[in-house]
């Protein structure tokens, strides 16, 4: 922190030369998996009018996809921690930085500032994270209350098959499963300016309410891959049978529970089936939301703490990654307290500054991690204890942030 401030990045139309390099490599690996786009209303946006991409997240893919699809010239809002080592590269691509799940004006000016100078449109990932259970994740309220200020018409762009295709949980192991895509146009400027932020919000909603696990069995999508339930814990870490808490282990096709030994298997189709006795909860964001409900039942009995040792890292900037050490982080209804075993970092995250944290599986490849920072810098933490379920922080700090506001 003692570092000085780096110089801000400077927004740019994105080259025209990598943009056609770009859109030629994802055009080949897309055409593998039969991809292919259908259009909604889409006749309702005129020829060179900017607008607004709004996109559902589930994998590095869907990059891929924007970059096949999208129409006209568009930057795209990325991550500082993206922009490490490639700050050169990212910003002749025309993306934007910003910090995940925090008020951002600056990110608002530059946006805007796409719109009105640059005169290109803008992609932005509202979730700020791919998908952890295949449903949508927490949307931002500011959002409705920005895309007023835009007064740009928005588009959203919906992908299917690409969250069975490489689910976050899978450990980068790719599944044999054909990706789609749907681009509607959502919402005209007149539109926009006749509605109130509310009702906005309330649009985009609707518009972000996927289920990817329900579609793929509405379509019958088979995924047959023998790891289909490699570290499956990392999502459904508490077993509904006896209602143990990191005790559950994925592997292979099926789910157990190291604590009352119950076996669950994740179907071909997508379902969780008990290999013994009753199946408790068949569908995988249904599970997901009981471990959420029962995150909110002990916040509200103050039953809820999460202590863990970590291994630190914090983005400040796009040099580097910087490696802080091993320390201790505990969460608690009033937000986390993070301190390093030197005693140099002593930092506290109040449960009030955002509606959602970072919980990243494999992040990096270093390993499972909570992340929680402001507008000048990022703390990543990662459990030493591997059965520490990272995505109970992150429901942790959703249900406190609802219950506080």
């Amino acid at each position: 922190m003692a570092l000085p401030a780096e110089k801000p990045v400077k927004v740019r139309r994105p080259s025209r030369f990598l943009r056609f390099l770009v859109n030629a490599v994802c055009a080949r690996e897309l055409k593998k998996l039969h991809f292919h786009c259908e259009s909604k209303g889409m006749e309702a946006l005129a020829k060179g009018q900017n607008c607004l991409f709004l996109m559902n997240h589930s994998s590095f893919l869907d990059l891929k996809i924007a970059q096949r699809i999208l129409p006209r010239w568009f930057n795209i809002v990325a991550t500082y921690d993206a922009f490490v080592g490639k700050r050169g590269l990212l910003t002749a691509l025309g993306c934007i930085p910003t910090a995940k799940f925090v008020t951002d004006p600056k990110l608002v000016r530059s946006m805007k500032y796409c719109f009105d100078k640059l005169h290109t449109s803008v992609l932005l990932y509202p979730e700020a994270g791919y998908s952890i259970d295949g449903t949508t994740t927490t949307l931002p309220y500011g959002l409705g209350k920005s895309i007023k200020l835009f007064g740009v018409p928005v588009v959203m762009v919906t992908t299917y098959g690409n969250f069975l295709r490489d689910p976050l949980y899978n450990g980068l192991q790719l599944r044999q499963v054909d990706v789609s895509a749907t681009m509607q146009y959502l919402l005209s400027p007149k539109q926009i300016a006749e509605m109130s932020v509310e009702q906005i919000n309330k649009v985009l909603a609707e518009g972000f309410g996927f289920d990817n696990f329900r579609h793929q069995q509405q379509h019958n999508v088979i995924v047959s891959e023998p790891f289909r339930a490699d570290h499956l814990e990392r999502v459904l870490y508490k077993c509904p049978c006896c209602g143990s808490e990191g005790q559950t282990l994925g592997k292979g096709t099926t789910l157990v529970c190291g604590n009352c030994h119950k076996v669950y298997e994740l179907t071909e189709q997508g379902r969780m089936h008990a290999v013994d006795g009753p199946t408790e909860i068949e569908h995988i964001p249904d599970w997901f939301a009981w471990q959420r409900q029962c995150v909110r039942n002990q916040l509200q009995s103050g039953d809820y703490r999460l202590e863990a040792d970590v291994h630190i890292y914090a983005v400040r900037g796009t040099k580097a990654v910087y490696d802080i050490g091993d320390g201790h982080l505990t969460h608690t209804a009033e937000g986390f307290r993070l301190t390093s075993d030197d005693g140099t970092l002593d930092y506290f995250h109040s449960a009030k500054t955002s509606y959602s944290i970072i919980a990243d599986f494999l992040w990096y490849e270093l390993g499972d991690v909570i992340g929680f920072g402001d507008n000048d810098k990022q703390f990543y933490c990662l459990p030493i204890d591997p059965s520490v379920p990272v995505v109970k922080a992150r429901l942790a700090a959703e249900e406190i942030y609802k219950m506080l506001h």
